[in-house]
């Protein structure tokens, strides 16, 4: 579960979870509270919670579809709270076969910050051996993000450069980038990030955010994914080098926030007529290069015409998540003053799937002057766990006031 859906959880109890994590299923209604309470475990920080936690990892049955969801989610808790205790619990999870599981423990592992022994790096290593390209990919995230080098390691994953699964072989291309120079295996990735396959394109953002290398910035930008995604790898590259205090990585930073569909490389087979059909459409496709197509079509679109469908959208489709974003980002994008009020009741959305949403609205207040949401955006410019949100919200804030500031100082020259 992304961090920034904590809210979810957030309303059971310490104690409760505490009790649920081990409860017999049939006694627990609805049964999915058990891993809810796991999840919210995850967030506790004393020592009893931590130990249920990894009695969890040991204790909860395989075979019992209940046992081993709350297992699962029990193990990556335990990467949540990324407490060295917890690594030889996870490590002993690597032997066992759920899958599910397993790749749950090394990614709880990296984010806790795991050198693995000898013994534990060649258990590892093996795991390569899975037909499972999911637990493949997992096991050379571990070694690319935990900078773990080896000759042997550097062979086996060289190898696997050109797997027939572009999630084993891009993953193999970051990992051979990052830690051993070699910056030209990673073109392939940059072609693969205008796929047709919307899941090559996921994972090709992903990859080159683990690569580490800051040439790959502009591309990411421009890809036809997810903001969400495009920006957790920008960070992931930006932030090990301070580069948002430079101008040029700071602007590409908003630009990618921003995210104007107009700035994407966007093939023909995502983009859609001007018709609200067409356009409709195209923004309930699950591909979000469609989505962005349809985003395409309502700035080309008149005045008049968006403003149309977006009363439209607004009456049937606003508490649609994907809807709403698209509705917001447009609203800024091209100042609809008339919609301001649909910007606000973003901005003051708290429900964890709008917090995109939020972004786009927080843009929009700068762009559409909407003086009297300093104080939200200020609050959450100190508050926000999500980066992107915090960090817009910073920008809006501190554009906002330099406006006031410049028309203050104009008033006073007349």
């Amino acid at each position: 579960m992304a961090e920034r859906f904590d809210v979810l959880v957030s309303g059971i109890s310490e104690a409760d979870a505490l009790s649920l994590l081990f409860a017999k299923t049939s006694d627990v209604s609805p049964p999915s509270d058990r891993y809810f309470a796991a999840t919210r475990l995850g967030l506790c920080g004393c020592d009893e919670t931590l130990n249920a936690l990894i009695r969890a990892t040991r204790e909860l049955r395989t075979d019992e579809l209940f046992d081993r969801i709350t297992r699962r989610k029990a193990i990556e808790a335990l990467g949540r709270r990324k407490d060295i205790r917890a690594i030889r619990p996870l490590v002993d999870v690597l032997a066992c076969s759920d899958t599910e599981a397993v790749i749950n423990a090394i990614s709880a592992l990296t984010r806790i910050g795991w050198s693995p022994a000898p013994a534990e790096h060649d258990q590892l290593l093996n795991l390569l051996e899975s037909e499972d390209v999911t637990l493949s990919r997992a096991v050379i995230q571990a070694f690319t993000r935990l900078s773990i080098k080896s000759s042997a390691s550097r062979s086996c994953i060289g190898e696997l450069c050109d797997h027939e699964s572009t999630l084993v072989s891009g993953a193999a291309r970051a990992c051979l980038s990052k830690l051993y120079g070699e910056k030209g295996l990673m073109q392939p990735l940059l072609t693969q990030l205008t796929d047709l396959v919307a899941g090559k394109r996921r994972s090709a953002v992903i990859d080159i955010g683990d690569c580490g290398d800051q040439c790959f910035l502009p591309d990411l930008v421009k890809a036809p994914v997810s903001m969400s995604l495009r920006a957790k790898s920008f960070l992931q590259i930006a932030e090990v080098g301070g580069l948002l205090e430079v101008d040029f990585y700071h602007d590409l930073f908003k630009r990618l926030l921003l995210d104007n569909p107009l700035f994407l490389e966007l093939n023909d087979d995502w983009k859609c007529g001007f018709t609200p059909e067409d356009i409709e459409q195209n923004l309930s496709h699950r591909d979000e290069a469609r989505q962005y197509g349809a985003a395409a079509s309502l700035m080309r679109i008149s005045r008049e015409e968006c403003l149309e469908l977006i009363d439209s959208m607004q009456e049937r489709l606003w508490s649609d998540y994907v809807t709403h974003y698209y509705l917001t980002c447009v609203v800024g994008l091209r100042g609809l003053h008339e919609k301001s009020y649909l910007v606000r009741a973003a901005l003051a959305e708290t429900t964890p799937q709008y917090t995109k949403s939020r972004v786009a609205a927080a843009w929009a207040c700068v762009r559409l002057q909407l003086d009297d949401q300093l104080e939200l955006l200020y609050e959450l410019s100190n508050s926000s766990p999500w980066v992107p949100l915090r960090w817009t919200c910073q920008q809006a804030f501190a554009q906002l006031i330099d406006k006031q500031q410049s028309s203050g100082d104009l008033l006073t020259r007349c």
